[in-house]
């Protein structure tokens, strides 16, 4: 009985059946009603309870439709894996592959050489020599750039390293300037070892090698003196690691749960116990101070943390003489170690 007190599960039964008879009126004449001759009922009269009769047929509805749900989802996270691949990126590298002048721009001696990574990447550099009777003429500075731009836009850094009297080798990046290939974190990593093989097979000794890193380029520095003997480093504007700049950047991003290209400066500090110089000003305003107080926390000694004036990477224009002062009396303190160990 229903809650109207009719016998239900009869009629059930009576409408299960009529399922499947040709005779549409015995289930209408079983309550005493005689059809319309206008009144047709189809053959493939559904009431619901045909699905009741195949539930497989309902399982695998549903297996499909879960389906194209989770192939859904995954399209969906590829997606915005691919986006937040291309923002990460977008943001670490800056490659401007036109050189705006060439190294005879500088009006003395050089060399535009061409050399290879490890994994057969053509790279392009410009190397200056010391005069002839500079008695740093056996010493060389590696300069290893920022993000962004390519070694044409570096001849403050060439000029005042000449005048310090040290060989100057600027590379670029894979990607950038004359460089084939395309920016990585390991692939910059290989394009520094690789120039710094060049410098030897100019004859220069590797402890008589120092490497200056411009911002990005003190991560790759670090590194190099990580992998490759070094007479000293010098991050200039350097920050600890991308993640650190991402989350200050984005606070509203996982950055550090999400990125996959680090440069993690402190790790490599960490590793190695070649002196450092690090230049940094309290008036950036990309890089903030704590970075290099965090790098220069996790050097070995000696170390020495040093103040210019001056925006990101605009301290060897606005405050020249005191970065030539702090880069000559490191150099100074790299010869005299060298003499030591004679």
């Amino acid at each position: 009985m229903d809650i109207f007190g009719h016998e239900s599960q009869g009629i059930l039964d009576r409408m299960i059946a009529i399922k499947f008879t040709k005779n549409p009126g015995a289930w209408i004449n079983g309550f005493g009603i005689n059809p319309s001759p206008a009144l047709h009922i189809s053959d493939d009269f559904d009431c619901g309870h045909a699905r009741a009769c195949h539930p497989e047929r309902v399982m695998d509805s549903n297996r499909k439709q879960r389906l194209k749900n989770l192939v859904g989802t995954l399209v969906l996270l590829c997606f915005l894996w691919a986006v937040l691949r291309w923002f990460e990126y977008s943001q670490v590298y800056h490659p401007h592959k036109k050189l705006e002048q060439s190294g005879a721009a500088l009006g003395r001696p050089w060399e535009n050489v061409f050399f290879e990574a490890s994994d057969g990447v053509r790279l392009n550099g410009w190397f200056f020599p010391a005069d002839a009777n500079s008695p740093r003429r056996q010493w060389a500075v590696l300069l290893c750039h920022g993000n962004a731009g390519n070694i044409s836009h570096r001849f403050a850094y060439f000029e005042l390293l000449i005048e310090l009297g040290v060989n100057v080798f600027a590379f670029d990046y894979r990607g950038y300037g004359a460089s084939e290939g395309r920016p990585s974190e390991e692939g910059t990593y290989a394009d520094a070892l690789a120039a710094h093989r060049w410098l030897q097979e100019k004859g220069l000794a590797a402890e008589k090698i120092l490497g200056l890193g411009e911002s990005l380029g003190g991560a790759i520095a670090a590194e190099l003196a990580v992998r490759a003997p070094l007479g000293g480093i010098i991050l200039q504007s350097t920050f600890s690691s991308v993640p650190d700049v991402g989350g200050e950047l984005f606070p509203w991003l996982p950055v550090r749960w999400i990125s996959t290209i680090h440069y993690d400066v402190p790790a490599k500090l960490a590793r190695i116990k070649t002196p450092v110089l690090i230049l940094h000003s309290r008036e950036d305003s990309l890089i903030g101070f704590h970075h290099a107080e965090k790098n220069f926390a996790a050097a070995s000694e000696p170390k020495f943390l040093r103040e210019l004036a001056g925006d990101h990477n605009e301290s060897l224009v606005t405050d020249a003489e005191r970065y030539r002062r702090y880069v000559d009396e490191f150099l100074r303190l790299i010869e005299s170690r060298s003499e030591m160990r004679r």
